[in-house]
C-alpha cells in the first residue's frame, strides 16, 4: 500500500513538473514571438575582428549562413566542414560568417586576434569571423536577437542553447532555417545547394 502511495505521489509530481516546464516553454514561445520587429536583415551590422563595421546589406543576393563560433568546443571539428562549404560555395553565392561568442562554458577564451589565428591555423579557416559578441541576454548582438525572433526554437524558447548553431539566410535577406549545434554542416549543403539555384 505504501509503495502504492509513493508510485502516485512521483507520477503526480513528475506531471506537475512536466506541466510547469511546457508552461514555461509556451510562454517563452509567445515572448519570442513579440521580439519580432519590422527590422529587415540587411539593416543590421557588425564588427569584424578587427573592429571594422560589416553591413549585412553587403550581402544582397547572396545566401548566408551564420554560425555562433568557439574554438575550443566540442564541436570545433565543424570548423572544417564549415570551411569546405564556403570554399566549395562562394564563388556560387555562398557567405559564411562566424560569431565567436564565449558564452558556453568560457569556450571562447582567446582575444579577436589570437581566435582569428587559431581558427586559421587549427581549422583552415578563411571565412570572414566577427568580434567576440554575446549571443544571449542582455547584451546579446542584434543580429542573434533579430534571427532568434524570426526563426524560434519551438516550445523550449529561442535562446541559444550551445556553440554551433546555425541560421540560414536567403537571397534575399528572409531568415530560411535553424540548425541545432549537433547538425553537421554537411547536413545543411542540400539547403544551402536548394537556395543557390534561386540566385
Amino acid at each position: 500500500m505504501e509503495s502504492k502511495k509513493k508510485k502516485t505521489i512521483l507520477i503526480i509530481s513528475l506531471f506537475l513538473l512536466l506541466s510547469i516546464l511546457l508552461i514555461g516553454g509556451v510562454r517563452a514561445y509567445s515572448n519570442n514571438l513579440s521580439k519580432k520587429t519590422d527590422m529587415n536583415f540587411y539593416d543590421l551590422t557588425f564588427k569584424n575582428t578587427m573592429g571594422d563595421e560589416i553591413k549585412m546589406s553587403d550581402y544582397k543576393g547572396k545566401v548566408v549562413l551564420i554560425v555562433n563560433t568557439a574554438t575550443q568546443c566540442g564541436f570545433s571539428y565543424q570548423f572544417k566542414d564549415l570551411e569546405r562549404l564556403n570554399k566549395e560555395y562562394a564563388g556560387k553565392g555562398l557567405e559564411v560568417i562566424g560569431f565567436p561568442s564565449n558564452q558556453f562554458l568560457n569556450q571562447e577564451p582567446e582575444s579577436n586576434e589570437d581566435m582569428v589565428e587559431v581558427c586559421k591555423l587549427n581549422f583552415g579557416v578563411t571565412f570572414l569571423l566577427s568580434e567576440k559578441i554575446d549571443v544571449n541576454g542582455k547584451n546579446e548582438h542584434p543580429v542573434f536577437t533579430y534571427l532568434k525572433g524570426e526563426l524560434p526554437d519551438g516550445l523550449m524558447g529561442n535562446s541559444i542553447k550551445w556553440n554551433f548553431t546555425k541560421f540560414l539566410i536567403d537571397k534575399d535577406g528572409k531568415p530560411y532555417k535553424r540548425y541545432a549545434p549537433n547538425v553537421e554542416p554537411s547536413e545543411i549543403e542540400k539547403d544551402i545547394v536548394e537556395l543557390i539555384k534561386e540566385i
